[in-house]
């Protein structure tokens, strides 16, 4: 899978690798005092466990075990991501106890949080359910899971922003960079997450951060903020360019164009979201309840084109793979 290259989702990930700041958050979230970086274990699956889940933070303080995801855009499905989370890095603890025996095994207490910074006006907290993706809905679900939602935007949660100094400053460098984006425009967005970081470097905002991963945090922002916004652009593109070659020719074929280019579109952005979190074909094509072989061709043009996301090179080589399977089945 596009060389099991890793490529991390944010910057919030990045933030949340140091235990000082795991520490923060953990204790702005539950009220809790917790004095001692060295408390916290961080979780990560290694490649012998899963090459394919990884989620944005996971660490373990005082046998409470702390899922943390950061979002720029709405997913309801956070709850079943963090079932997956929890239960993979659960596996990977208790694999030496006997869960057949008659003493019971203890594991840590899970607490889930979303922090979420999309530009999509959310209520300042609210929270998500497992049971809410049932099928069959119960009143009295035998398993559920609850993930809280902070929205971090400016004016929201000020307490909590105020008791986590890194989050805050997290959100004053976000909103440098849509600052900048805005009067840049997309042409010059490298140009725009440069100025957001001399910015915040000089008001001593994330400053060791900044100095020390600058080249990597303008790699994820670039890539992330072009993935989002052009994502954005190219569906209602594709949607307009079907709809006027339809008027146009006056035939079907012209929306018909739109319509593939946008469901194209839509499914590579899904796919490269998951690639990302290092999700395998087999595991993709469940979560999109299709077939492997249903988007083998299209996850295999976003892999060959990662860690980038160039949305009409992703289709021109989607369909230019789609032409040469049909001719080979021909022949």
């Amino acid at each position: 899978m596009a060389g099991n290259r890793e490529y991390k989702s944010d910057v919030f990930s990045m933030l949340m690798e140091d235990r000082r700041n795991a520490l923060e958050l953990y204790n702005a979230v539950n009220h809790s005092d917790y004095t001692d970086p060295d408390l916290v274990e961080i979780c990560t699956l290694d490649r012998g466990i899963s090459l394919t889940v990884h989620n944005d933070a996971s660490f373990m303080l005082d046998m409470n075990l702390s899922v943390y995801e950061h979002q720029s855009s709405i997913c309801p499905n956070m709850p079943v991501r963090s079932l997956v989370y929890f239960s993979n890095i659960l596996e990977r603890m208790i694999k030496d106890k006997n869960i057949y025996g008659r003493r019971q095994v203890k594991i840590p207490t899970p607490r889930f949080a979303v922090f979420y910074n999309g530009e999509e006006a959310q209520p300042e907290q609210y929270d998500m359910r497992l049971s809410d993706a049932f099928v069959h809905p119960v009143e009295n679900p035998e398993l559920e899971l609850t993930c809280r939602v902070y929205n971090i935007n400016y004016g929201k949660n000020r307490e909590l922003l105020n008791k986590c100094s890194f989050l805050r400053e997290y959100m004053v460098f976000v909103d440098y960079v849509r600052k900048f984006h805005r009067e840049f425009k997309d042409e010059e967005l490298e140009h725009a997450i440069e100025m957001a970081i001399d910015c915040c470097i000089e008001e001593n905002v994330l400053r060791d951060f900044l100095i020390k991963h600058r080249m990597e945090v303008v790699k994820v922002v670039r890539l992330d903020y072009t993935f989002d916004r052009q994502l954005m652009l190219e569906r209602a593109d594709s949607r307009e360019e079907g709809r006027e070659e339809g008027r146009k020719e006056g035939r079907k074929e012209g929306r018909k164009e739109g319509r593939l280019e946008g469901e194209v579109f839509h499914t590579a952005s899904l796919i490269y979201q998951k690639i990302k979190k290092q999700k395998s074909l087999d595991e993709i094509a469940d979560e999109l309840e299709k077939t492997p072989e249903e988007i083998r061709c299209l996850f295999e043009v976003v892999c060959q084109d990662m860690p980038e996301f160039d949305t009409d090179r992703i289709y021109h080589n989607f369909i230019k793979k789609k032409q040469e399977m049909h001719e080979n089945t021909d022949s």
